[in-house]
């Protein structure tokens, strides 16, 4: 039998043990099973089953039960090649993948300017930074720096000015926006433009060797970038300009994050570090364009954005122009100051009055709550045990929370009731002096990230082509991701640095096989 094979059907007998195959309702867990005596749903049973099976595992000895189904009966089992973040929940039924492809369809569509004869593609700028959802997010994965002399692409830069007056300082306060844009340049800097018009201008990254040796006397050799805005062409910025460097980040598993129940990742909160440990992650709470309210930020560098929809409509409209049901001003983030911009053609639907209608919203949106976590690999190699033994014990798991359950009620049912491993508490975490963009958003500060998600993190060079981590890619392997850990997670990160090479590699391995 080929491995393809084999981890198919084990794919598919975890989807079975987890009840969610031909309308079945028994639960490994044993949390929804119809039985007599069995716990109810939302019952004080359940919720304690819940709790014992996403407790943090203290046995290294062997594998977890169902640890390689990291998204649950969602998990993707496809062959290992650069399509392996772009395939569909796992347990979608046949009648839905339809709906994926059109999704697929819409996220890959290369936008052109308006007017055009190809009247459902045209609207794009006129300032972008990409002509299309995959032109970022490429494979659906992990956006990189750009190339010496290259422009960049799936990298940006985040663009605001601390509060210039007293109804700026309210709109904070209550949490209506999460940042002041630039009077002229918006909210990020594009670079490029329809013709025309002039892009704005173009990010320059220079970079110094921080050299860091670890306690077995190797010498690691960070970068620490330096981020600067070259060829400006709407004139100068705010002289209080905050920059703060964005690469887009893998698409897998947005859905099932979205299905993780709020009160679970509050639970996981102690912003006041009551216990001690040093750790005191918060949530951060952004303005939800559909609640008319706070929600907790979940999506994001700094958990900037509440839904996939919401984060979704907001990258169509500063990224690449484009407006939505949801952001329905045609120019993007062009501002009052660039007239040219927000008096260009407009692709809007001559029905709905925006270029992307309610329909492809939908369906771009299932789209992206449906791309699968592919399988753990090599769960029971000895290597990768001890590894996952390591990322344990030095602390990993205080932020980059191994597992949840998601809600039972969530309105994708391939999300809905999962066991899954995104080893993240989705809590803002201050990460030290080193990674600080000294840039607020919402409530986070200029120091605080969110805990990104670590599921697929080791098929990054196959899905991308490299190895860049962190918000910036200033990382060029994992090594050096966590060696640029500070604050909340110097200690963690010492104890890394105090390892033995074989313990160093064995952690590695282990991050690797997610």
């Amino acid at each position: 039998m080929s491995m393809y094979r084999s981890g198919f059907l084990a794919g598919w007998q975890g989807a079975v043990s987890l009840g969610l195959i031909a309308g079945t309702v028994v639960s490994f867990l044993g949390l929804a099973v119809n039985t007599a005596g069995a716990a109810a749903p939302g019952s004080k049973a359940e919720k304690a089953r819940i709790a014992a099976v996403t407790k943090p595992t203290e046995d290294f000895s062997e594998a977890e039960k169902f640890e390689q189904n990291q998204g649950g009966a969602a998990t993707v089992y496809k062959p290992l090649n650069t399509s392996i973040f772009s395939h569909p929940s796992g347990n979608m039924a046949f009648e839905k993948q339809l709906d994926f492809k059109v999704g697929d369809g819409i996220f890959r569509k290369i936008w052109v300017s308006a007017p055009s004869s190809t009247e459902s593609s045209d609207g794009l700028g006129p300032l972008f930074n990409s002509r299309s959802c995959q032109g970022c997010h490429l494979k659906d994965g992990r956006g990189g720096p750009p190339a010496a002399g290259e422009q960049a692409v799936s990298m940006f830069l985040r663009l605001s000015i601390p509060p210039q007056d007293e109804a700026q300082r309210s709109l904070l306060a209550k949490g209506e926006a999460a940042l002041i844009g630039d009077p002229t340049y918006g909210t990020q800097l594009q670079n490029f433009a329809i013709q025309g018009h002039q892009p704005e201008g173009e990010m320059v990254v220079e970079y110094e060797d921080v050299p860091v040796t670890l306690a077995d006397g190797e010498v690691v050799t960070l970068r620490k970038p330096t981020y600067s805005v070259a060829n400006l062409k709407y004139g100068p910025m705010h002289p209080e300009i905050m920059l703060s460097p964005r690469v887009a980040s893998p698409m897998i598993g947005l859905g099932l994050l979205e299905a993780i129940p709020e009160e679970d990742i509050l639970a996981w909160a102690d912003p006041d570090d009551k216990d001690g440990d040093g750790i005191s992650g918060r949530p951060n709470l952004v303005w939800d364009s559909v609640k008319g309210g706070l929600s907790i930020g979940r999506f994001g560098w700094k958990a900037g954005e509440p839904t996939v929809r919401q984060q979704s409509a907001h990258a169509f409209a500063g990224d690449i122009g484009i407006s939505t049901p949801m952001v329905p001003a045609s120019w993007g983030d062009c501002t009052p100051a660039q007239k040219a911009c927000r008096e260009a053609p407009t692709g809007d639907d001559t029905l709905e009055g925006t270029e992307v209608t309610k329909q492809m919203m939908d369906l771009v949106t299932f789209y992206a709550r449906n791309l699968g976590v592919p399988a753990r690999r090599d769960v029971d190699d000895p290597k990768v045990l001890r590894g996952k033994q390591m990322f344990y014990e030095s602390g990993c798991t205080a932020c980059h929370r191994p597992k949840f359950v998601t809600a039972r009620d969530f309105d994708g049912e391939e999300q809905s009731f999962q066991l899954i491993w995104p080893y993240t508490d989705l809590l803002l975490h201050d990460m030290g002096e080193g990674l600080a963009d000294n840039r607020p958003e919402a409530k986070a500060d200029g120091r605080e990230w969110r805990t990104p998600p670590l599921w697929g993190i080791g098929l990054t060079e196959t899905v991308s082509g490299h190895t860049y981590f962190l918000h910036d890619a200033r990382a060029r392997n994992l090594l050096e991701a966590i060696l640029w850990h500070g604050g909340e997670a110097e200690a963690a990160k010492q104890k890394v640095v105090e390892m033995s090479k074989a313990d160093r590699e064995a952690l590695l391995a282990f991050l690797n096989s997610l």
